[in-house]
């Protein structure tokens, strides 16, 4: 079994959590089911896949995990900038925000990309 706190991909979504959650926080209320729904729901399925997949026997199980938290990071992507595009999410916050989901998503596509070459 992997240790998936020691996993930067973790780390990293583990700190896109926790500034989605702050930043959505703010939008309208309206949004609750919608789009403030979406974007947590995404970016809590990154670093769960993540930790899911870790738990797995199998190398081939572990990326299945990783794939699809990679896929949630993608899905992630377009929230924040469509949020953005609505005027939910300020310049302020955009920026820093983008900066670590391309961050978090580079290093899994990197895990993922090192984990395939073993196999």
């Amino acid at each position: 079994m992997r240790n998936y706190k020691d996993l930067k991909a973790f780390q990293l979504a583990d700190e896109l959590v926790l500034m989605v959650y702050k930043t959505t926080n703010s939008f309208p209320k309206n949004e609750l089911f919608g789009l403030t729904s979406q974007l947590r729901r995404a970016v809590v399925s990154i670093p769960s896949n993540i930790v899911e997949g870790a738990s797995r026997d199998t190398e081939a199980e572990f990326l299945r995990f990783l794939d699809i938290a990679y896929g949630s990071a993608s899905e992630l992507d377009y929230q924040i900038s469509l949020a953005y595009r609505l005027e939910y999410i300020k310049e302020v916050q955009y920026a820093p925000l983008r900066e670590k989901s391309t961050e978090t998503a580079k290093v899994l596509n990197g895990l993922i990309r090192s984990l395939r070459k073993k196999t």
